[in-house]
């Protein structure tokens, strides 16, 4: 690695959206997919994580990460590396359980909550979009399951026009994967209601339960558990590149989801360790 690019990160001006020194710590291991030394490594990893957390935040295309940053192809191509290599994925697992634990609960969680949200599409992604008839949205909708503290466990990303019902057996399986079948219950809203849908998670040892608003209610309400992926919701949208869908595949849609809320759990994670110490 060359000797002078540390020095050039300590002599720009920091982003808010830099890695700390703690959170860096943490994932660099993840991140790693070849030795420091490695003769292909031109730029610091670091450099380029923060590139990568700098793009998501403030919405911006590849070709227009500022000049301090290492070039915009080289976080292009090293981000699609670490996407496909499902090292973000990883992260994000082993993250959900630290805070987990960190609050008393179990590492892996019983319950889960689905939900959906389209992304209106743009000239990149439209070839793929689909219609969204109850939002008159064109775009991609991105399917998610979270545990009862908001913290992501799956995602599937699909057309718009897809139904959120439909996409319950894989969002289960996803999940059943990836905490060893330690969920055995679902909440998800209206949009996930009938015979298929239940069956779909039932397959998986996971009971859907339709969590509705009451008919004798007026106004808005906050519904037990729904509240819970709404706030998941709200946080990714702090990430402007996440607002819209501006990639050309939905791989990179699923991954830069990933990368998000990874951001977000760290952040949670490192506060924890400083609280408790």
């Amino acid at each position: 690695m060359r000797t002078d690019l540390s020095a050039a990160r300590l002599a720009r001006r920091p982003y808010p959206s830099d890695v700390t020194d703690d959170e860096w710590a943490f994932v660099s291991g993840y991140l790693e997919l070849m030795t420091p030394d490695a003769p292909q490594r031109d730029y610091e990893l670091r450099e380029v994580f923060n590139a990568l957390r700098w793009l998501v935040r403030a919405g911006a295309s590849w070709r227009m990460l500022p000049t301090n940053f290492p070039p915009w192809h080289a976080v292009y191509e090293q981000t699609h590396r670490w996407i496909d290599a499902g090292c973000f994925e990883d992260i994000a697992d082993d993250l959900r359980k630290l805070l987990r634990e960190a609050l008393g609960k179990q590492a892996q969680p019983s319950a889960m909550i689905l939900d959906s949200q389209t992304m209106r599409s743009t000239p990149e992604s439209g070839a793929r979009a689909g219609f969204d008839g109850g939002k008159s949205i064109k775009g991609s909708k991105v399917h998610i399951a979270v545990d009862t503290l908001g913290n992501l466990l799956t995602l599937l990303v699909t057309a718009a026009n897809e139904q959120d019902r439909d996409q319950v057996g894989a969002l289960s399986e996803d999940v059943k994967a990836v905490t060893g079948g330690s969920v055995t219950k679902a909440y998800a809203d209206g949009g996930y209601t009938g015979e298929n849908a239940a069956h779909a998670a039932k397959e998986h040892g996971v009971d859907l339960e339709i969590v509705k608003v009451s008919d004798t209610v007026r106004g808005f309400v906050v519904l037990p558990k729904r509240w819970i992926v709404e706030r998941s919701f709200a946080w990714k949208t702090r990430f402007r590149r996440l607002v819209r869908d501006y990639e050309r595949l939905p791989q990179t849609v699923a991954g830069l989801h990933y990368v998000v809320f990874v951001c977000l759990m760290l952040a949670r994670l490192v506060a924890a360790k400083a609280t408790s110490s």
